[in-house]
Formats: C-alpha cells, sequence, structure tokens
C-alpha cells in the first residue's frame, strides 16, 4: 500500500542505465563524511563495503527543467547533514548545470529547503519554493539566473503549495489551501478544537498573482480541491486537476479543467465516465493531452493517453494498443508525438507515441529506471533524471530520438569506492504455470555456493520492484544476503490484467508465486535453504505477516508497516475505495468471511518464526493497531517477537536518524538468526 492510488500512478525514483552511456561528467562530489568510520569495512577487492551510515551520504537529484534556450538545466539536490549531538537534517537545494555537461553549480544555500525551481520565460530568473521567512508556510521566491541573492515574491498566508510562471513572465498561477478563519483560530487557541471527522477538511485552490503589482486574486471556490496548474500558451487560460476533497481516498477521483482567468468561468476537459489528470497544452495552444482511466475511482485500471481539442469536443483515446501505463505526457514541438515513461517488468523507460496513428516507440533501452521530466523549448532535448543498481538517480540529456543519451551530474561519484552486489533478472514457474520475474541481488563479492537469503516483496501491491538502486538491499549484500524482490502477480509493468490477477486473492497466488521464487533460487544452488529470511514493507509487510502464518521454512521474518487484520484495517485506513476493489468490491460487512480468511491474524497460532515487526507511529495508510494485534498475540503465545516504533513516523521512515537504525537492525536481526557475521555494522553497546 505504497500509494493508494490507481495502478497507473506508479511512484517511481526514475533513473537510467550509466553502462550503456558515455558519461559526460558534471560535478564529481565526494563523499560527506559526517562521522567516518576509524576502519571502514572492506570487501576482498580492496572496496569499501556500503553501510547505513553511507545511506545517508547518497545525494538526491531531482526536479530538472532545461532553460528557455536549452544551455542550461536548474534541478535539486537534497544533502543530509548529521552533526554530533545534534537533529540529523535533510536539506534541498536548487543547483544549475550546462546541458551539455560539465560543472555544475550550487545556487542556494542554509538550514531551509528549495524546491520546485522553474525558470522565468525569457531564462533571466530562477524561482522555486522555500520557507525561509516562516517555517513550514512555503513562499515563491526568485534570484537571477546568473546568481546572487534571492528574494521573496508572494506572501500568501499559510504559504504556496505550487506555482506556474505566466508565458510572459508577468504573472504566476499558485496554488494555496484554505486558512482557518479567525473564529476556528480562536477557537483552537482556547483548545476548542473539536474535530468533525470528513467535514472540517482544508480545500487547495487557485490564485493569480501579479508580479509587479504583488496582488493576489483567488480564481476558484467551491467544494473541491485543486493541484497541477498549467497555463495556456498564450497565457488566457490555465487547466488544472480537480478532486472531490484532499483526502487520500479520493485520489483517484481525478477532473481535468480548464478556467478563463480573466472571467474565472470554468469547465470540464471532457464529460466521461472516467478520470482525467495531468492535462498538458500543444504547443500551439489548440489540443489538450492529458492521461485517465476508463472509469473513476476504484481499483486497479490502465492510465491512457487522452487528447482533446483545447476548444472542447469529445476525447480521443490514444494509446489504445499499450497495455501499460502512460506517465506525464511531454509535447513535441511540432506536436505529432507525446513523448512519456513507463513502467515495463523490472524497468522505467522512455516511450514516444504518434498522436495520429497510436503508434508507439520505445526509445530507451537502459534496463534500470528513466523518467522524463522537460523537453527543451526548440524540441531537440529531452532532460530526466535516472538510476541502475549500481548507481543513484543522477540527471541525463538526450535528443528525441534517444541516440545519445548522456549523463549530465555526477553527485554520486564517491560509491565507485564501493563493492556492490551484482543483480540479475530472474524468471521462474509459479505453482499454477504462470511465468514469475524478480530482481535479484546477489552478495557482493559472489562467485557460486548457497549463501544466506532474504525475500523481500514490495508494497502497493501495484507496484513493481525495479532494477534501481537500493540502499537496503546494498547493505543486506554487503552483509553477505542474497535478496530476491519478485514482481509477483498483481504488480506493474506487465500489463492491466497481471496488475489485476490478486484480486480477492491476497495471500495466494501472490504468496505462492514468492515461494516458488524461494524454490528455484535454492534448486539453482544459491539460496541456502537453512537461511532463509523475509521481509518487507506496506503490502510487503503484509506479505511478510502472511508468510509468518503459512510457513515455518524461514528462520526470521520482519514485516514492516504491514496488514494482519483485513477486516478492522478497512475502517482504520484512509484508502476504503482502493482496499475495497481487492475484496470483491464490497465492504467487509458485506464480505466478512472474504476479509478473515485474507487475515493473517486468523492464522496467528500458527507462528513459531522469530518475528521483527516494524511500525511508524503516525502511520495513517496502515495505522500502528495492525501491527500492535500480531504483537501482543506473539508475546502471549511466547514466540521471540520484537516491536520497533518510529515516532512522528508515517507509513514510511524518512527522519535520517530512523533510516539508519532501521537498516541497522534489518542487518543484525537476520545475522543472529541466519548464523551470518555482521560485516558493516557497529557492535550494539
Amino acid at each position: 500500500m505504497i500509494n493508494k492510488l490507481r495502478y497507473s500512478s506508479i511512484v517511481v525514483a526514475f533513473a537510467f542505465s550509466a553502462f550503456l552511456v558515455p558519461f559526460v561528467p558534471a560535478q564529481a562530489d565526494q563523499k560527506p563524511s559526517p562521522t567516518p568510520e576509524a576502519t571502514p569495512p572492506r570487501a576482498k577487492d580492496g572496496k569499501k563495503l556500503l553501510t547505513a551510515m553511507d545511506l545517508l551520504s547518497v545525494k538526491g537529484v531531482g526536479s530538472p527543467r532545461v532553460s528557455p534556450d536549452g544551455s542550461r538545466v536548474v534541478y535539486t539536490l537534497s544533502e543530509t547533514k548529521t552533526e554530533k549531538d545534534k537533529e540529523w537534517k535533510a536539506t534541498t537545494h536548487v543547483w544549475v548545470v550546462p546541458a551539455a555537461g560539465g560543472a555544475a553549480r550550487q545556487f542556494t544555500r542554509g538550514d531551509n529547503s528549495c524546491t520546485s525551481p522553474e525558470w522565468t520565460p525569457d531564462g533571466k530568473m530562477i524561482a522555486f519554493l522555500t520557507d525561509r521567512e516562516k517555517a513550514g508556510e512555503r513562499q515563491v521566491w526568485m534570484m537571477h539566473a546568473d546568481g546572487g541573492e534571492a528574494w521573496a515574491v508572494t506572501s500568501q498566508k499559510g504559504g504556496v503549495s505550487g506555482f506556474r510562471i505566466s508565458p510572459d513572465g508577468k504573472s504566476l498561477l499558485f496554488t494555496a489551501t484554505d486558512q482557518p478563519t479567525k473564529e476556528e483560530e480562536d477557537r483552537k487557541r482556547l483548545k476548542d478544537d473539536t474535530i468533525l471527522i470528513d467535514q472540517d477538511l482544508k480545500m487547495t485552490h487557485l490564485w493569480h498573482f501579479d508580479i509587479e503589482k504583488k496582488e493576489a486574486k483567488r480564481l476558484t471556490e467551491g467544494p473541491f480541491t485543486i493541484s497541477d496548474p498549467q497555463w495556456s500558451p498564450d497565457g488566457t487560460q490555465a487547466s488544472f486537476t480537480a478532486r472531490p476533497t484532499p483526502k487520500a481516498d479520493d485520489g483517484g477521483l481525478a477532473e481535468a479543467w480548464i478556467l478563463n482567468i480573466a472571467t474565472k468561468e470554468k469547465r470540464k476537459v471532457e464529460d466521461t465516465p472516467g478520470s482525467s489528470d495531468s492535462v498538458r497544452w500543444s504547443p500551439d495552444g489548440n489540443w489538450l493531452a492529458y492521461i485517465g482511466a476508463r472509469t473513476m475511482g476504484d481499483g486497479v485500471a490502465t492510465t491512457f493517453l487522452y487528447v482533446i481539442s483545447a476548444a472542447g469536443g469529445t476525447p480521443r483515446e490514444v494509446s489504445t494498443n499499450f497495455d501499460n501505463n502512460v506517465g506525464q505526457p511531454f509535447w513535441s514541438r511540432d506536436g505529432r508525438s507525446i513523448y512519456f515513461s513507463s513502467n515495463v517488468f523490472q524497468t522505467v523507460e522512455a516511450f514516444s507515441i504518434n498522436i495520429e496513428s497510436g503508434a508507439f516507440t520505445q526509445l530507451s533501452r537502459g534496463g534500470g529506471t528513466l523518467g522524463i521530466a522537460d523537453v527543451s523549448r526548440d524540441g531537440q532535448t529531452i532532460i530526466g533524471t535516472s538510476s541502475t543498481a549500481d548507481r543513484p538517480n543522477e540527471l541525463f540529456a538526450a535528443n528525441v530520438n534517444f541516440n545519445n543519451l548522456r549523463g549530465i551530474t555526477d553527485h554520486n561519484a564517491w560509491l565507485r569506492e564501493y563493492a556492490l552486489g551484482d543483480t540479475e533478472i530472474v524468471r521462474w514457474k509459479s505453482k499454477d504455470g504462470m511465468e514469475i520475474e524478480g530482481v535479484l541481488t546477489k552478495p557482493v563479492g559472489y562467485t557460486s555456493g548457497r549463501v544466506p537469503f532474504l525475500i523481500n516483496p514490495h508494497g502497493g501491491p501495484t507496484a513493481a520492484s525495479l532494477n534501481n538502486f537500493n540502499g537496503l538491499v546494498q547493505v543486506l549484500a554487503a552483509n553477505g544476503f542474497a535478496v530476491l524482490q519478485p514482481n509477483f502477480r498483481g504488480s506493474t509493468g506487465r500489463g492491466l490484467a497481471f496488475a489485476q490477477a490478486n484480486k480477492n486473492t491476497w495471500g495466494k497466488g501472490d504468496y505462492e508465486d514468492c515461494m516458488t521464487g524461494v524454490d528455484h533460487l535454492i534448486a539453482r544452488g544459491l539460496a541456502d535453504p537453512d537461511k532463509l529470511g523475509a521481509l518487507g514493507w506496506s503490502y510487503g509487510g503484509y506479505m511478510t505477516f502472511w508468510m509468518l502464518t503459512q510457513t515455518d521454512r524461514f528462520k526470521a521474518v520482519s514485516p514492516g508497516a504491514g496488514l494482519t487484520n483485513i477486516y478492522s484495517m478497512y475502517s482504520q485506513n484512509d484508502i476504503q475505495r482502493y482496499l475495497r476493489w481487492f475484496y470483491d468490491d464490497k465492504s467487509p460487512w458485506d464480505a466478512t468471511e472474504l476479509y478473515w480468511d485474507r487475515s493473517p491474524m486468523k492464522y496467528i497460532k500458527n507462528v513459531k518464526t522469530p518475528t521483527m515487526i516494524m511500525h511508524g507511529q503516525n502511520d495513517t495508510r496502515v495505522p500502528i493497531a495492525q501491527a500492535q494485534e500480531f504483537y501482543m498475540a506473539l508475546k502471549e503465545m511466547k514466540v521471540p517477537v520484537e516491536f520497533v516504533v518510529y515516532p512522528r513516523a508515517g507509513h514510511g521512515i524518512t527522519e535520517p536518524r530512523h533510516s539508519v537504525d532501521r537498516v541497522r537492525r534489518y542487518v543484525r536481526f537476520f545475522a543472529k538468526y541466519l548464523d551470518t557475521p555482521v560485516l558493516t555494522e557497529p557492535a550494539v553497546k
């Protein structure tokens, strides 16, 4: 359950294949050494072994935008500071690099993050969001594109959620969340602040801001929430996405709208039964491209590419013959094609599609993950982010045919000093004969023989394990573990039928897909049948809870943020529509036996395996009560169990100290029960 939204909404750190591309060095950053090891652990070849602390030195590269003249790319770089006796904190700043590659330059600094950079249309300024003036309230700031001090542009109460600069550079569209009234603020101050569930919601609406006059005018009102505003090329209209509420459960109820800036009149882009999102204007302003599903709201569905006249009419489904999800559309300069990224098996690759014929072409074949982020104004250059199994996200640039794909940043060059586990795409037959694939990461320096083995099912369940850089898996590989990340039925990247193949059958076919993967690698002579373990997060947490109740083959299992009682989970979590689809489109009180039969708690008395449960204290996607139920049962049954709770954490673990703790606990837990030495982490004091 990493992602509530439909199977189409793939949340991926897009990346690319360095070994297939001539690399153009940008800035070969050195790895920070906030708390250096006296004697770093090393592999047999003398290279360093990756540790949990090392993962905090991985720099996050993202949000690239190409300058109007195509010569430079602005982007963000996230780094984690780990000062002794201080809170460890990740900050994001704005950088600029030549589009041809070369020395990258940092443009913003300080303790406050700067995000969402955009060029002004003349290329003379860079705008971004930061909360420098008031913590938690991001405003639009600007600075000269050749450097210098930045200044605040907006002063919206409560801050700005997102923004776009007008084609003439004189104004902004921005979104902002409605703020409490004075009466509400007074009540909160007096702690007279009772919450009425599903009714006390604050919507996000669209505003117009005149940069010179510093005047903000609200453009939308009503019981809906807005995101993703986009200017029309002539600056007279704006498109945006509206949903009924900001609740996660309404995430799949997206509708695309167009608004006249001067009159505030708005209309739906299309009037069909499906959802619509990510509207993008053609360069001449005559057409709109958007992605959407054929149905609205519920369950697992493919996102297709649609095109419609900007004046209105009937949309045309362009990607009918493309069975995977279409990502955000990017128009070619001549308006005849659209570029997008899509998950294909264990990769994310770039595609183009012809608007008239619907014929699509796969542009990249890097074997990792690659996400298109922008197209130059002249239509000649595509930029984005990319990763491979041995390389975190960096920026790439390519021509439109992708025959000169090149890296233009190198912020994680320090990783080349480390020995990493090799990855391989493995295939096997499941119990019913269905072919399943997965990503196998071998222990560092592996040549042959049986080794301690971990299976790591992904979340979602409509997500996919990808062949990109995975820090946790690489630390486990550094400690001698082989790790299999199976793309069991229900995963993305293999078409709609495969993505829907676990409806009504959680813990059946997908469980058999995982266990036959274990059998395959035992038969191959790699996995030691006496040293098997399992770990997973979210739906992967559900799968590992389920494994605990169905088999005693594993020596140790660690579920994280997992579901244990699907009946109670339905009412506790924030995505009922999505969950209901998997259970015969019924609520638990209308399908009690089905919900309970698929719940690990039903089979709790089967559990004998040592267990380490992890959970975020403030998780709303899978509330902590799910973990508490399972923990209490194992505790009373005298099964060896640890329950690790991360304060303030939601469905993911984001605080740096928590992240290090989680990785170290995995290493030590599996080393203990799989009788394997800890190679990279310090001994517990």
